[in-house]
């Protein structure tokens, strides 16, 4: 018994010590200058009534487990990846927790045990103030929108400059966009694929649900986990923090909690949830910085206060994109109804005191037209007539409710 246990100890220092080589290299690839770089890493003290209302005195430091999913290595091109035809991008591999049965099991199974390995050898290790977990993150893109058609459609520039600041064009509706047939497609692929790998992979299902409080993610996740037997009622919880980065779109702009809970009358919302929509301004947009610091919110909120190892967040191409930035992942870019898994260690920090948002984590102004453009051209960008310029907007401060989140 003496020598397992000794076993074990020495696989979760070889563990730890190569977690915190991956860690210091993942905080070397962040974007950030050295002097943004110690604001971000600060921590999170609390987060304002635009996302949970719980008080945190600790963050988390985030790394993406490589050699796990393929999506993480650089030799895998993302544009055409499908997750349908890989098993999620799991790599065919041994495990350190494999053992003589390990033959009979999935390559899901094996991976589950060995993520339970891994948090079984941080728990042998932890401190009073420090203290490492394993979770799997498998991060959906909503399915087509209208306003993915309607970008198509006008081009971007056009869609940045002008129709992406409108309702919609008499035809269809671009505010807090719906689902196309096409999304809702794709989102029953999902359920499909889901079905199959809980049947025959016998991959573990998700134990938490989290989807953004925009209508075509309610809608992608309730499509994608419908009838499955998940060994729970699927109820996902909306969170304010994973919605869109946030843009002048009208698109980015979500429904009152009212009418989002009418037309998903079982989906819960988290501590603080707002009956209006107050960080959508129609003028401003967040910079990447202000997004990460959003994301690394949400992050440390999900992972202070939910126990579960497997978790779901049903969200978009730009949050997704700052997710993977805050976890140190590679980019990878992800097609609308693409899901990708991530493997993340955490290490819990303790840290109190107010901190303040980074200088230059400001919303920024976006250039746009009062009237359709004359020209929209990728190479030139989007040509405003002569009449048509909107006045100019300066650069301004985030949204009270985010400009807390650090506060």
């Amino acid at each position: 018994m003496r020598s397992w246990l000794s076993l074990r100890r020495i696989f979760a220092c070889l563990v730890a010590g190569l977690t915190l080589f991956a860690a210091l290299h993942s905080l070397a690839a962040l974007p950030f200058s050295i002097s943004d770089l110690t604001a971000y890493t600060m921590g999170i003290d609390s987060i304002t009534s635009a996302g949970a209302s719980q008080k945190h005195s600790y963050r988390y430091y985030y790394t993406a487990v490589t050699g796990v999913f393929l999506q993480s290595q650089a030799t895998t091109v993302p544009d055409g990846f499908d997750y349908a035809a890989t098993n999620f991008g799991l790599i065919s591999r041994s495990y350190p927790s494999d053992s003589a049965g390990s033959s009979t099991l999935t390559q899901w199974q094996r991976f589950a045990h060995y993520v339970d390995a891994l948090n079984d050898g941080a728990r042998e290790v932890q401190t009073e103030t420090s203290r490492v977990i394993y979770k799997v993150l498998l991060m959906g893109r909503h399915g087509e929108g209208d306003h993915n058609v309607a970008e198509a459609f006008y081009g971007t520039p056009a869609w940045n400059c002008y129709w992406g600041q409108q309702d919609g064009n008499g035809t269809v509706v671009c505010a807090d966009a719906r689902l196309t047939p096409t999304g809702e497609a794709q989102a029953k692929k999902a359920n499909r694929f889901w079905a199959g790998q809980l049947a025959e992979q016998k991959q573990p299902a998700p134990q938490s649900y989290y989807t953004s409080p925009l209508t075509r993610c309610l809608q992608t996740a309730s499509i994608t986990f419908d009838g499955l037997p998940l060994g729970q009622s699927f109820i996902p919880t909306v969170k304010e923090f994973l919605r869109e980065d946030v843009s002048t779109h009208t698109c980015d702009r979500r429904a009152p909690r009212s009418a989002l809970h009418a037309q998903f009358p079982t989906v819960l919302f988290e501590d603080g949830f707002a009956e209006t929509d107050s960080i959508w301004t129609g003028t401003t947009a967040e910079t990447p910085v202000a997004n990460d610091i959003r994301s690394q919110a949400l992050l440390d909120d999900v992972f202070s206060t939910d126990d579960a190892t497997w978790i779901s967040f049903t969200s978009h191409s730009g949050e997704i994109t700052s997710l993977l930035r805050v976890l140190g992942h590679r980019a990878f870019p992800l097609s609308t109804g693409q899901i990708i898994p991530v493997l993340v260690r955490a290490e819990k920090v303790t840290d109190s005191g107010d901190r303040s948002l980074p200088s230059n984590a400001k919303w920024q102004a976006a250039d746009t037209c009062n009237a359709p453009p004359v020209t929209s051209v990728p190479s030139r960008g989007c040509v405003c007539a002569p009449t048509g310029l909107a006045p100019s907007t300066q650069d301004g401060e985030a949204p009270t409710q985010v400009e807390g989140i650090l506060k």
